[in-house]
């Protein structure tokens, strides 16, 4: 069984707030990344409090589970009828996008650490 430490550094979380894309579309939250990553040197630590609570009660807000997926076309492609044409573009919340950054980087190190993929 894989286990989430409830305790996130700050660097940790910092680090993965400024390998945020600058030039994204707006979530749901309507914060550009440029701008959360300025705000995020004052609200990290109310940050970590957040995801912290969220891993050691098992319980997110319903406000961060709601996302909206946007299907573009993608150009110059011969056929349209083909799911290949399009490209899903999923719009969600700030803190969301963090935490999933988080868990994929402790799923990614467990599976190095207890070699699940070879």
């Amino acid at each position: 069984m894989l286990n989430i430490s409830p305790t996130i550094s700050t660097e940790e979380i910092s680090k993965l707030i400024r390998s945020l894309l600058n030039k994204k579309v707006l979530g749901l939250d309507s914060i550009l990344n440029k701008v959360f990553k300025v705000a995020a040197l004052v609200i990290t630590k109310n940050l970590i409090e957040a995801a912290s609570y969220c891993f050691t009660s098992g319980i997110i807000l319903k406000s961060l589970k709601k996302f909206i997926t946007v299907v573009l076309y993608k150009e110059e492609k011969k056929d349209y009828s083909l799911l290949g044409s399009y490209r899903l573009i999923t719009l969600k919340n700030m803190l969301v996008k963090v935490l999933e950054k988080y868990i994929a980087n402790i799923i990614s190190k467990a599976v190095e650490e207890y070699r699940l993929l070879f």
